[in-house]
């Protein structure tokens, strides 16, 4: 009898040790439901950046079983967001903040001054566009040129049939392109005010076109961490516009978006995603950042509330009739990880595990012990919705010492199909592909 009980208990442990192996945890703070702790605020906010030690000619990130890493373009400037044209050309945007005076006001804004400028986020704008072009036989972009210059703190692209469209700090700018240019040297013409000003907390602006190419949706990050700034500041903005391209009429599509970065189109729904980059100061898990579905006239929550109706009693004064209608996010990312990168996998060059998922680009965390983010992940996708835990898939971006090598930000999917990661600490674009 003793010998079958072992048995049975041998076969149990080894069911749940399989049914474990095929069904990884989700990671605290990651997932549709999101365990959330009570806020935990702070006097004194932790402040924990790494500091920058770029990487050697010869280190790397490290990816996922399976694939390979290459560094596509080396000594860029602040390389933030990437773009890929029809024809394969990839456009990188050479950017960083504008001038924002009153963003660095009193003790704390001197103090942010200071970890940013240890972070390498600190250096003046190189307010450029490059095109990289081609591949060689070691993995590296075969050409490279300025494509556009003179811009003003670009970031967000997107192109229409023959019109390019750039997203500044201030303004979305159309030009002219022609397939196959290296070079945009024709004036933009400016067909939308984004908002900008003295504070322009969070600078950067993407957009991205509907696939008939109608409508143009541009993201408008908010004026501050939590309204602290006052309400005024933040008309337009911690939002999701749309822009009509036939007309020059915009309008707000989607509010309560602390900062959405990443948009990108969900291949099997066709509905439009984005990576957001929520508020701090509320302990080491909290608030989780999110990717979700946008529905038009949604409100998110921010200020007022975060991943549903969750109230931030921070804000004064509070909006209960508007928390009552705040839409909780379909996905979140992990507290304080900047989830700012996201591109849905739709090529076939990569192994089949990523097919129809997203990859995330999260820049990495400095309200936080221990880190967290700094790294590329992956979230698998069913009918349209995540359906698994996250994935590593380039990571090693911080050293054994806590040091900052590179920080993922923008990420895109090539035209054979490789992903496309921009490092704007390292000042690197990678290029990840199935191992050899």
């Amino acid at each position: 009898m003793h010998r079958y009980v072992c048995s049975f208990l041998l076969v149990a442990a080894c069911s749940t040790t399989l049914a474990h192996a095929q069904a990884p945890a989700m990671p605290v703070g990651f997932g549709p439901q999101p365990a959330l702790p009570a806020p935990d605020k702070q006097f004194i906010p932790t402040v924990n950046v790494a500091p920058v030690q770029r990487w050697t000619a010869a280190q790397r990130p490290v990816v996922a079983p399976g694939l390979a890493i290459q560094a596509y373009a080396r000594d860029l400037d602040h390389p933030r967001w990437l773009y890929v044209l029809p024809n394969g050309d990839v456009l990188v945007a050479e950017t960083n903040a504008p001038s924002k005076p009153d963003d660095s006001k009193g003790i704390k804004g001197a103090i942010m001054q200071m970890q940013m400028k240890k972070a390498g986020a600190a250096t003046p704008s190189a307010n450029r566009i490059t095109l990289l072009r081609g591949l060689d036989a070691n993995g590296v972009a075969q050409s490279r040129s300025v494509f556009l210059q003179g811009l003003n703190s670009p970031f967000g692209m997107a192109l229409v049939g023959k019109e390019l469209y750039i997203a500044n700090s201030d303004a979305l700018l159309r030009f002219p392109y022609k397939e196959g240019q290296t070079a945009i040297t024709a004036p933009g013409v400016k067909v939308m005010d984004l908002p900008g000003g003295s504070i322009n907390h969070h600078w950067t602006k993407n957009v991205v076109a509907s696939a008939d190419g109608k409508f143009l949706y541009v993201s408008v990050g908010s004026n501050s961490n939590v309204g602290e700034n006052g309400m005024a500041a933040e008309d337009g903005r911690a939002a999701i516009w749309q822009f009509t391209r036939t007309t020059g009429k915009a309008r707000v599509y989607a509010t309560g978006l602390r900062n959405p970065n990443g948009m990108a189109w969900q291949p099997k729904t066709g509905a439009l995603w984005t990576a957001v980059n929520e508020r701090d100061e509320l302990g080491n898990d909290l608030v989780p950042d999110y990717m979700t579905s946008v529905k038009e006239g949604a409100f998110y929550g921010w200020p007022y509330s975060y991943f549903g109706q969750h109230v931030d009693a921070r804000v004064k004064p509070p909006r209960p009739e508007l928390v009552a209608t705040a839409i909780v996010p379909d996905y979140a990312l992990g507290a304080h990880t900047a989830s700012l990168g996201l591109a849905f996998y739709d090529g076939t060059l990569l192994p089949e595990r990523y097919r129809g998922g997203a990859f995330i680009g999260q820049h990495g965390s400095w309200n936080r012990k221990p880190f967290s983010g700094y790294k590329v992940i992956h979230v698998p996708f069913a009918n349209g919705v995540p359906s698994g835990p996250p994935q590593d898939v380039v990571s090693g971006f911080l050293d054994e010492n806590g040091k900052a090598q590179g920080r993922p930000v923008g990420v895109a999917v090539d035209k054979a199909g490789a992903l496309l990661v921009a490092d704007d600490v390292g000042n690197v674009i990678w290029r990840v592909t199935p191992a050899r």
